[in-house]
């Protein structure tokens, strides 16, 4: 996620060259048409270019809230995690008699969050350094990698091993072993939305029709212009089109939060502070350093 921002127009130009390219030939395109040759019979009324800009403001402002409200909604199921997993160290701590089980569930529950967070971003958690870290912690041996990489769902399986740990335990009533099982419904509810938005693209008719409306906005908006600014009508044109440019690529950057593009959420960061905190309740164990913002002025 980016906190600092750092980029300059120019930048913004250059990301978008190609949009940058077509908005000033369109706006070079209608004035030497109309200055330099005198055709003036192509200079457009305002109307065309008025009910086109409408169309694509709606448009590209429909992609961008509906976008905005993924990303936000995956920032509110990570919030969840955050406050659920804190409450798990602390049951652990306080139902189960003993200290081992109870450390070898908190760390299991840590493993869960890396290996979520990995999955969303379509990494290979058993690449991850946080993952092969914890694998031993949480009870986990060499023998067990194969098994845990033909899994379908590896995080449910590390849900299910837990509640097959706890449903053992003799000093459990119903009441703690009903109050565990609300907080781990609670991590697969949180993974199951999460999966629901990296799995449920935007309807690509969105990205099309701004698309295609950009177009021909970009290319007419010159010619309704140039009669009343003249050459200016290059850099009005690139300013303007930019403009509901960067609205639609707003909503297309923002569409999945789960990347490692610089807009997606910091689940990196969530994901370490999570383990950190639950740690913390576990005397003597050492805590990963905190994920901070890089020199980019990107949090991951």
């Amino acid at each position: 996620m980016m906190v600092k921002t750092r980029s300059t127009f120019l930048g913004v130009l250059f990301w978008q060259w190609h949009h940058t390219l077509l908005f000033v030939l369109s706006g070079v395109l209608a004035w030497v048409v109309h200055d330099i040759y005198a055709i003036k019979w192509l200079a457009l009324p305002t109307t065309p270019g008025t009910i086109i800009g409408a169309a694509l403001g709606i448009f590209a402002s429909f992609r961008a809230n509906a976008a905005y409200a993924r990303w936000w909604e995956g920032r509110q199921l990570w919030g969840k995690m955050v406050n659920a997993s804190r409450m798990w160290a602390s049951q652990c701590r306080a139902y189960v008699d003993d200290a081992v089980a109870a450390a070898t569930l908190i760390e299991r529950h840590a493993l869960y969050v890396h290996v979520l967070r990995c999955q969303l971003r379509d990494d290979d958690p058993f690449a991850d350094d946080h993952v092969q870290r914890l694998l031993g912690a949480a009870g986990y041996v060499a023998d067990d990698v194969p098994a845990l990489k033909g899994e379908s769902s590896l995080c449910h399986r590390f849900v299910d091993d837990a509640l097959q740990e706890l449903a053992v335990r003799p000093n459990l009533d119903a009441r703690r072993l009903q109050s565990l099982d609300a907080t781990l419904m609670t991590f697969l509810d949180v993974q199951g939305g999460c999966e629901r938005i990296k799995r449920t693209p935007m309807p690509k008719a969105y990205g099309f029709f701004v698309e295609r409306l950009l177009l021909f906005f970009s290319v007419l908006f010159p010619f309704a212009l140039v009669n009343e600014v003249g050459w200016l009508v290059i850099p009005v044109n690139l300013v303007v089109c930019m403009g509901f440019t960067l609205i639609s690529e707003t909503g297309r950057v923002l569409e999945d939060p789960f990347t490692h593009f610089w807009n997606s959420l910091p689940i990196s960061q969530i994901s370490v502070n999570i383990e950190r905190n639950m740690g913390q309740r576990l005397p003597g164990r050492l805590l990963p350093p905190a994920v901070t913002v890089d020199a980019k002025g990107v949090l991951w």
